[in-house]
């Protein structure tokens, strides 16, 4: 059963077309890369995807419900997160903080029980670190809680983003360019771990990615951009032996 929908997905930025009638479902359960050269694209397609662009024409439908025209908060409440191709994390607040500032679409409390620190907001706070550090520990870094995001290792860094995203509880992960910048060994556990959330989790995954191994290795199901334009979908395996896609992306 299809999670995501997009049907006929095109914006414009005054003349120029950068996403054409863009078609792609995916699939519960599905771990769905998004690839394509650079300026191809795909993170405009996300950014429609999380509301932070407003889609010019067709429709993105979650579960069957269409998010066009809702913010960026709404869709997130309607269980789509995201991570981003240069790391936007809380770098002065702890590593078990910036988990927590995404828990709080399922944990709250007033405003005065914040200010005096009542009985709702210690047991609030209480479950938060729990819940907090069960999803740390998913990532082996339950170690790192109170460190400063800013003084973690690059990978480690790259991780705690998708931990955060994770905390949001959605349906639909998306991760833009995740091993960017990670060596050989990072992106192999990266590999593990993504494969390891999506089992555990069920949620469904789209992934934008450069590194063909990776993609290789994780994606059941490719989509090429190529000029804002969708140049074909398939297999890995059929798709990156794919003759206009060894011209267009691979440079061959």
């Amino acid at each position: 059963m299809a999670l995501l929908e997009v049907k006929n997905l095109g914006i414009s930025f005054g003349g120029l077309r950068a996403v054409d009638d863009f078609n792609i479902t995916i699939e519960k359960g599905c771990l769905y890369g998004l690839i394509g050269p650079n300026g191809a694209g795909k993170t405009t397609v996300f950014n429609m995807l999380t509301g932070v662009y407003l889609p010019t024409d067709g429709s993105i439908l979650l579960d069957g419900t269409n998010l066009v025209g809702k913010n960026p908060a709404q869709i997130c409440q309607s269980g789509v997160a995201r991570t981003f191709q240069n790391i936007r994390l809380f770098g002065k607040m702890t590593v078990l903080d910036n988990v927590k500032v995404a828990l709080h679409n399922e944990y709250n409390y007033s405003l005065a029980s914040g200010l005096l620190h009542l009985g709702k907001y210690k047991k609030t706070e209480a479950a938060m670190d729990q819940r907090a550090l069960e999803i740390l520990d998913v990532f082996g870094m339950k170690e790192y809680a109170g460190l400063l995001a800013s003084n973690l290792p690059y990978g480690e860094q790259r991780k705690l983003e998708i931990a955060r995203a994770l905390a949001t509880n959605p349906k639909l992960l998306l991760l833009d360019e995740p091993a960017a910048g990670m060596n050989p060994n990072e992106t192999a556990e990266l590999m593990d771990t993504i494969r390891f959330i999506r089992n555990k989790f069920e949620i469904t995954i789209l992934l934008i990615e450069h590194d063909m191994k990776l993609v290789t290795g994780i994606c059941e199901k490719l989509t090429v951009l190529n000029f804002g334009t969708e140049l074909t979908t398939g297999t890995p395996e059929v798709v990156l032996n794919d003759p206009e896609v060894i011209t267009a992306y691979l440079g061959e």
